[in-house]
């Protein structure tokens, strides 16, 4: 029973807004005020350069990989490990300590990837690079990734919790994005 403390704890961790806290402490102004009003690496970028959008991405990861971890170090079963990873990603989604007002959760749902087995966080970034690398379009990179992301588990995991999480995720990431979705389907997407 304790091992489902863990899934209030991983909301929590990813309830830290990397992006604000970076931007604070740079000395930059709030991301949800600011760009495109998102407070993630991208939009931190646009407002603070390459350096913050580093550390912003390093940290939104960070929080995703850290309760994952330590819930497989811990040895949960798969639908525990399930519920921590999207209890990790939710919170970035919507995070307590910043008025339920979050990002989109690409850097955090590679972060809980990389957590549940580094081949498929490995797999999920490349995928993200390669698509980048054609496009230079970060959001098309992401929708992509997202997009494989079940599969991959799928292939490299294998089992149906951590599968079914993926879907989920995806397909928030997908609606999260949709505004990102009419700029590409426009034409009109930097």
């Amino acid at each position: 029973m304790l091992e489902w403390l863990l899934v209030p704890l991983a909301y929590l961790t990813g309830s830290v807004s990397s992006a604000i806290i970076v931007c604070r402490m740079m000395g930059l102004a709030d991301p949800r005020e600011n760009g495109s009003g998102n407070p993630g690496a991208t939009n931190v970028m646009r407002i603070g350069g390459k350096k913050a959008a580093a550390i912003t991405l390093a940290g939104d990861a960070l929080k995703g990989l850290i309760p994952v971890l330590l819930a497989k170090m811990l040895g949960v079963d798969s639908l525990v490990l399930s519920f921590v990873v999207f209890a990790a990603f939710l919170g970035h989604l919507y995070p307590l300590f910043f008025d339920f007002k979050g990002g989109k959760g690409v850097a955090t749902s590679l972060g809980v990837t990389l957590g549940v087995a580094w081949p498929l966080g490995l797999a999920v970034a490349l995928t993200w690079f390669v698509v980048y690398k054609v496009s230079k379009i970060s959001s098309l990179s992401a929708l992509v990734a997202a997009t494989v992301a079940p599969l991959y588990a799928w292939l490299i995991v294998g089992d149906s919790h951590l599968i079914a999480v993926f879907a989920l995720i995806s397909l928030i990431l997908l609606w999260r994005h949709k505004s990102n979705i009419q700029r590409l389907m426009a034409g009109e997407e930097k």
